[in-house]
């Protein structure tokens, strides 16, 4: 049996895209988020961890504007250096988790720019570089 609300296709918003469902975890910054596959081991990654993920990122309209999976290769950075949302997110999780994160405008790019409102990421934290 297909749970599809756990399950999304590159490039198909999950159901849930609109807005977070009443069953997530919401950080005190406003960060919302759902684990949808559990990791492995406990170690964590620190704000200026290097880390490599595979994510794909919706508009709360449910288009598609980035996913390193359709590009077929995982994406490699320094927590440091991505929006806040990624930097707190990115810090709950352990490798080999995925976690959908609805993260507000506030912890995007704050309206400077494209894309606007808050975005949601799915999220599969591959390996902790550090």
């Amino acid at each position: 049996v297909f749970d599809i609300e756990l399950v999304s296709l590159p490039g198909r918003p999950p159901a849930d895209v609109k807005a977070p469902p009443s069953d997530v975890t919401v950080t005190e910054s406003g960060l919302s988020y759902k684990v949808l596959q559990d990791g492995v081991g406990g170690r964590r990654p620190r704000s200026s961890s290097t880390v490599t993920v595979n994510y794909t990122g919706w508009t709360t309209e449910g288009k598609m504007f980035d996913s390193s999976v359709v590009r077929g290769q995982p994406a490699t950075f320094s927590l440091d250096s991505v929006i806040p949302g990624w930097t707190e997110g990115l810090q709950l999780m352990v490798e080999g988790e995925k976690v959908r994160f609805w993260i507000p405008e506030k912890l995007a790019y704050k309206g400077t720019s494209p894309p606007y409102g808050m975005l949601v990421f799915d999220v599969e934290l591959i390996k902790i570089n550090q």
